[in-house]
C-alpha cells in the first residue's frame, strides 16, 4: 500500500536521517523506483509459517501506464490482472470475477513512498553485504523499527537494476513471519504482451461478478473521523466501497511506506457476525470494536498494538 505530518515530525527527521546511512535511503529509492518503472516476469515463492505459494507474475510499462498479470501455479487456482487503475480477480475455483480499482499494492511486494526520509525517521536503515539471489548480486538493506508499532525488514535489491529480488519481515525477535523470494526473473528487454492478458477472460462472461469497486469519499460528513494515528502512520486513501455483499462500507487506509492498516466501518445491522477485541490471522493483526451502531474493524500486517491504537481512534459525531 502507498501511502504533512506536524511540525515537530517533521523537525525531528534531521535526527533520525542521521542515524541511517545515507547510501542505504539512496538503496531504498532505487527499489521505488525499480518496482514502479520496470517491465519484468518473473516466478517467486511467498512463505508465511507453514504456508507456501508459488506465483508468476508479469508486468510490462508504457507511456500508458502499467499492466499486470499475477496467478497462483500452486493451491487453490487464482489470477490477478492490473490494467492501470482496474484490477480483475479471477477466481476459477467459483467461477467467480471480483471487480476493483487499484488502491494497494500487489500480491508482490510494492512498497515505498516516493520520500524515504519519512521511512528514516521510524526506521533504522542501513546496508548489509552483498549476496546473490536467483542468479543476481543483490545489496542487502536492514530496517529496523524505532518502536514497537512497527516490524523489521530485510530486503535484498539487484545491484544493476534496484529490482527488489527478496525480502522478509521480521518479528522483535529477528523471527521472519513472512517472505518472499524470486526464483526467476527477468528485468526489462521483450515481454511478450500476450503474457499480461488472462487465461479466464473468454470464458469468465458466464462467471458470477462481484463489483467492489471504491470511491473517494470525506467520511467526516457522515460523522466519522480519526483522533490521532500511531506515530508515522498518516491517512493515504479515504472511501466507502461494497464488501462482502454490503454497500457503503467505510474504507480508511493508513501506512507508514512499509506497513498499511486499513479501517472499516460497517452498520452493525448489515454487517455479519464479529468478536470484540483482538485476533490474528497469520501476520495480520484485527481489531474489532462497536461504536455507535457500527462494527469498527481495523486489520494490517503490524503487531498488535498499532491495529488498537488506530480502532480506539475511531471518533463518531452525529452530523448537525
Amino acid at each position: 500500500m502507498r501511502l504533512a505530518f506536524a511540525l515537530p515530525l517533521l523537525l525531528g527527521a534531521s535526527v533520525a536521517l542521521a542515524q541511517s546511512d545515507p547510501d542505504a535511503l539512496g538503496w531504498l529509492q532505487r527499489i521505488y523506483t525499480a518496482t514502479q518503472k520496470l517491465s519484468y516476469t518473473g516466478t517467486f515463492v511467498y512463505q508465511r509459517g507453514n504456508q507456501v505459494e508459488t506465483s508468476r507474475i508479469t508486468r510490462i510499462v508504457d507511456a500508458k501506464g502499467a499492466r499486470e498479470r499475477l496467478e497462483t501455479l500452486d493451491g487453490i487456482p487464482r489470477e490477478i490482472i492490473r490494467n492501470r487503475d482496474e484490477v480483475l480477480c479471477y477466481l476459477p475455483g467459483t467461477m467467480t470475477v471480483k471487480i476493483d480499482k487499484q488502491v494497494g499494492a500487489t500480491e508482490y511486494p510494492s512498497i515505498f513512498p516516493g520520500n524515504v526520509g519519512e521511512l528514516a525517521e521510524h526506521y533504522d536503515v542501513r546496508k548489509g553485504d552483498v549476496e546473490r539471489v536467483a542468479g543476481f548480486d543483490c545489496r542487502v538493506l536492514v530496517l529496523e523499527p524505532r518502536d514497537k508499532l512497527r516490524y523489521g525488514h530485510k530486503l535484498w535489491a539487484d545491484l544493476a537494476s534496484g529490482m527488489l529480488v527478496k525480502a522478509k519481515t521480521l518479528n522483535e525477535r529477528n523471527v521472519a513471519l513472512e517472505q518472499f523470494a524470486f526464483t526467476e526473473l527477468k528485468i526489462g528487454g521483450h515481454i511478450n504482451r500476450e503474457r499480461v492478458k488472462s487465461r479466464f477472460k473468454a470464458r469468465g462472461h458466464d462467471w458470477r461478478v462481484e463489483d467492489a469497486r471504491a470511491v473517494e469519499a470525506n467520511l467526516a460528513q457522515s460523522g466519522w473521523t480519526i483522533r490521532s494515528a500511531p506515530p508515522g502512520f498518516r491517512k493515504i486513501m479515504e472511501m466507502t466501497r461494497t464488501l462482502g455483499g454490503r454497500p457503503g462500507v467505510g474504507h480508511i487506509v493508513f501506512s507508514d511506506g512499509l506497513a498499511a492498516v486499513s479501517v472499516f466501518i460497517e452498520p452493525a445491522k448489515s454487517s455479519g457476525a464479529h468478536t470484540p477485541g483482538l485476533a490474528h490471522q497469520g501476520i495480520i493483526n484485527v481489531y474489532t470494536r462497536q461504536l455507535a451502531d457500527h462494527w469498527i474493524t481495523v486489520l494490517g500486517e503490524t503487531p498488535a498494538e498499532s491495529v488498537r491504537l488506530i480502532a480506539n481512534a475511531v471518533e463518531y459525531r452525529k452530523p448537525r
